[in-house]
C-alpha cells in the first residue's frame, strides 16, 4: 500500500516568539530539533520505511526532514526541495507579533487574516526588510506579496499531483516535510474537507500524520504517530 507521511516542521524560533513567519527563513529551536528527532523515532518504531522525501526550500522544514531521516537511519533516500511546498506568505504581517497585531487591528480582523479561506493579509511592501524578491532561492519566481489559504492551495496541489502522486502510485512511501498551511492544503484534498472545515484544521509541529492509501490513491486511513 502506498503510504504518505505529512510532517510539519518542529517548533521554530518565531513559533516560540508568536510571530507571523510565512516565507521568512527562521531556524528550529532546541525543542523543534527534539520534535524532529522524535518524529523519526516514531516512524521507525511504526515500521514505516520512507523511500522518497520532499520538503519546501525553507530551513525549518529542511532541517526537520534531515533530522527525521537521520533518526530513521534513512538519510540516503532521495530528497526533492521545492518552493511550491513553502508556507503561506503572510505579506505585511510577516515578522509581527500576533498578540500585538490583535491589539492594533482587533482580534476579529486578525482572525480573518489568519483563518479565513480566501482573504489574504495586507500585501508586503516592496523594499520591506522581509522582501524575498532578491533571494537566490526564488530566482525567476514571482514571489507573492501575500497569500490566502486558497492561494496556497492553488500552488501546492498542482505540484503534489504532478511530482508526488506518481511516486505514490508506484507504491512508494513518501514523506513531505513542510508547513502548517501548505500541509493543510494537502489535508483538504486528501481528506475531502470543505472550505469551512479546513479553516479549523490544526496541524501540530513535529508530529507525523500518516495516510495509508489504496492503489488508486484513495485514503484508507489517517492517523498521527506519537
Amino acid at each position: 500500500m502506498p503510504t504518505l507521511v505529512l510532517l510539519r516542521h518542529g517548533q521554530s524560533a518565531w513559533n516560540l516568539e508568536n510571530r507571523f513567519t510565512g516565507w521568512w527563513d527562521v531556524n528550529l529551536t532546541d525543542q523543534g530539533v527534539a520534535e524532529a528527532i522524535a518524529a523519526g523515532r516514531a516512524l521507525q518504531a511504526a515500521g514505516i520505511a520512507v523511500d522518497e522525501a520532499f520538503a519546501s526550500v525553507q530551513t525549518r522544514a529542511i532541517r526537520t526532514l534531515n533530522l527525521t531521516l537521520e533518526a530513521m537511519g534513512r538519510l540516503w533516500v532521495p530528497v526533492t526541495k521545492d518552493w511550491h511546498l513553502n508556507e503561506r506568505h503572510y505579506g505585511g504581517l510577516t515578522g509581527l507579533n500576533k498578540a500585538e497585531t490583535e491589539q492594533k487591528h482587533g482580534a476579529d480582523q486578525v482572525k480573518i487574516w489568519r483563518r479565513s479561506f480566501d482573504v489574504p493579509p495586507p500585501p508586503m511592501e516592496k523594499g520591506s526588510e522581509y522582501d524575498l524578491s532578491g533571494d537566490p532561492r526564488y530566482a525567476g519566481i514571482d514571489v507573492p506579496l501575500a497569500e490566502s489559504l486558497k492561494d496556497t492551495i492553488a500552488r501546492v496541489l498542482p505540484y503534489y499531483e504532478a511530482a508526488i502522486e506518481p511516486r505514490l502510485a508506484a507504491g512508494k512511501t513518501v514523506i513531505i516535510a513542510a508547513h502548517g498551511n501548505s500541509l493543510r492544503a494537502l489535508v483538504k484534498h486528501l481528506s475531502g474537507l470543505s472550505d469551512a472545515e479546513i479553516v479549523s484544521e490544526e496541524i501540530p509541529t513535529g508530529k507525523p500524520m500518516v495516510y495509508q492509501l489504496s492503489g488508486t490513491l484513495s485514503v484508507q486511513s489517517r492517523a498521527y504517530l506519537s
